[in-house]
């Protein structure tokens, strides 16, 4: 994954939608769109929610003292 991919998927992560996100990286959100379909397939899931639950799992973010 590309250092931008990685930030996108930080992003994507904390369930921001492709607007949010291209705000928040000062993007196009046709950008966004397009590293959220290359970040899905290299992580080999079908749809971000899959993604959001690996990121989880793998300790890539991990829930705030606030959703606790």
């Amino acid at each position: 994954m590309t250092a931008r991919e990685r930030e996108v998927f930080l992003e994507l992560a904390k369930g921001l939608s492709n607007a949010e996100i291209a705000a928040r990286l000062f993007l196009g959100e046709a950008t966004v769109k397009t590293h959220v379909t290359r970040i899905l397939a290299k992580l080999g899931v079908h749809d971000r929610i899959h993604a959001v639950v690996l990121a989880y799992e793998t300790g890539v973010v991990t829930p705030s003292p606030e959703a606790r």
